[in-house]
């Protein structure tokens, strides 16, 4: 899996028809910055509503995924997000000029394949994971699901479908590496039974469907008057039924075709938790609710055990900028070099640490009895890497100083120790002027808040 997060580097635009609704949408993907989320636009409505993909906006469950948000839908969302989570997109804005995701042949292939056209893009900001802590179960007993989520440093799910059919009978699909997403499972189209599908057409809830953007398991004997009449329903010259019980002679991808698509579906729906999610999860006999229902699950448990307001430090992922490229970039030495690590940065904020170990030489006579960290240091740490932040708006930072003008509301809020890591984060306040940055920088140890100020910095080239 990717540690850094992801966007695309071009607009790319795909068109075709809504499945439930019959409209016909455009659907553009644009690119994001760092920390953005997934996120869908109506671009046709006078608001041009975002609606986040988030587990809570979800309205209905029926037929597919549908997202509302301030009277703005979304349908049929699944599958398109399935493709970006197998693509280990992040971040990204879709607008959609109609209310339905197209739903193209019925997988997420197609997405898949635009999304790969526009270049994925590697951003400067660590992937900030779910780490499912303990094993989290869910069951409709009604519906006879059951699903779970193991503890895993990794991403991978199985799926088991029974529909105590003969046509189709029982069968499961794996997915042991997201990477193989597109290979293994992004080609698994839709489908439904003929049974299913007669009922969906009289109550026109299919206005876009059509035989070559889903699988129509033929469940019982069908004779050739309800072969014509089938084949008019779709406007075909005529349909047929194979030995397989597949309506027109239509080709399974793979023995387990319907599987696999049930897999695609729990990995697009359970991305409604907002962020990328380490766990083996099981699923018997899953459906959209209860992809749903336990994505909400998992999100209120990702809720109770994160602290949203301290930026989140995982020393197991590789660091956006190590010691020496921190060293190609601020003109600080021994002893006065405050920063070990960077490991998020974009173009609005930076979040770094700041080891502290007793061998530092201020502790000699600094209270060399009772070793507390300066808070003068704190500052200065915080200063640097505020500096990492404005140097990273110049495409040649070595060229650059920064210089620390001023600090208010400066704030110590508890002691910091020997053995202490200290993560420290700086965000802009409006945009740099004239060379001029005002920054808010907050450092933490643990859970607590140590210190806390508004600095403002100069950027001046050092030839001038």
């Amino acid at each position: 899996m990717y540690t850094r997060q992801h966007t695309i580097k071009n607009k790319v635009t795909v068109k075709g028809v809504g499945l439930h609704t019959g409209a016909m949408t455009n659907m553009t993907f644009c690119p994001a910055p760092p920390d953005h989320g997934i996120k869908f636009q109506r671009v046709d409505l006078e608001e041009q509503t975002i609606i986040e993909a988030d587990c809570d906006l979800v309205v209905d469950v029926s037929r597919g995924t549908t997202l509302e948000k301030d009277g703005a839908r979304v349908h049929t969302i699944e599958h398109v997000l399935s493709a970006l989570v197998g693509e280990q997109i992040d971040n990204i804005l879709i607008q959609l000029d109609g209310p339905e995701i197209p739903i193209m042949d019925g997988s997420a292939q197609p997405f898949i394949e635009i999304l790969r056209n526009a270049e994925l893009e590697e951003q400067g900001a660590l992937r900030d994971f779910f780490e499912v802590p303990e094993g989290i179960f869910y069951r409709d007993h009604e519906k006879n699901v059951e699903m779970a989520a193991l503890p895993l440093d990794d991403y991978r799910v199985t799926v088991m479908v029974d529909y105590n059919s003969p046509v189709l009978g029982s069968q499961h699909a794996s997915l042991n590496d997201i990477s193989q997403f597109a290979e293994e499972i992004g080609s698994c189209r839709t489908f439904c039974f003929l049974h299913e599908l007669e009922m969906l057409h009289s109550q026109n809830l299919i206005k876009g469907g059509d035989l070559s953007n889903a699988i129509v398991i033929v469940d019982k004997v069908v004779d050739d008057n309800e072969l014509d009449h089938l084949a008019g329903l779709f406007n075909k010259e005529k349909v047929a039924v194979k030995e397989e019980g597949i309506l027109n002679n239509v080709d399974l991808r793979y023995k387990n075709e319907p599987a696999r698509h049930k897999l695609l579906d729990v990995v697009g729906d359970l991305a409604l938790v907002g962020k990328p999610i380490k766990a083996q999860i099981l699923a018997a006999r899953p459906g959209h609710a209860s992809n749903v229902a336990f994505a909400k699950k998992l999100k209120r448990l990702m809720e109770s055990t994160t602290n949203n307001n301290i930026p989140k430090y995982n020393p197991k992922l590789p660091p956006v900028l190590d010691i020496n490229q921190i060293s190609n970039t601020l003109p600080h030495r021994f002893p006065f070099l405050l920063v070990d690590k960077i490991y998020h940065l974009d173009e609005s904020s930076v979040a770094g640490i700041k080891n502290v170990t007793i061998n530092e030489p201020f502790f000699q006579g600094h209270f060399p009895n009772n070793p507390v960290f300066p808070g003068v240091l704190q500052i200065e740490a915080m200063a640097q890497v505020g500096g990492i932040l404005v140097l990273n708006t110049v495409p040649d930072p070595e060229n650059y100083w920064t210089y620390f003008l001023g600090v208010e509301n400066c704030k110590f809020r508890k002691m910091v120790l020997p053995g202490d890591t200290i993560i420290i984060e700086c965000k802009l306040i409006g945009q740099i002027r004239r060379g001029i940055a005002k920054m808010s920088g907050k450092a933490y140890v643990g859970n607590n808040l140590v210190c806390e100020a508004t600095m403002t910095a100069s950027i001046v080239k050092k030839d001038s």
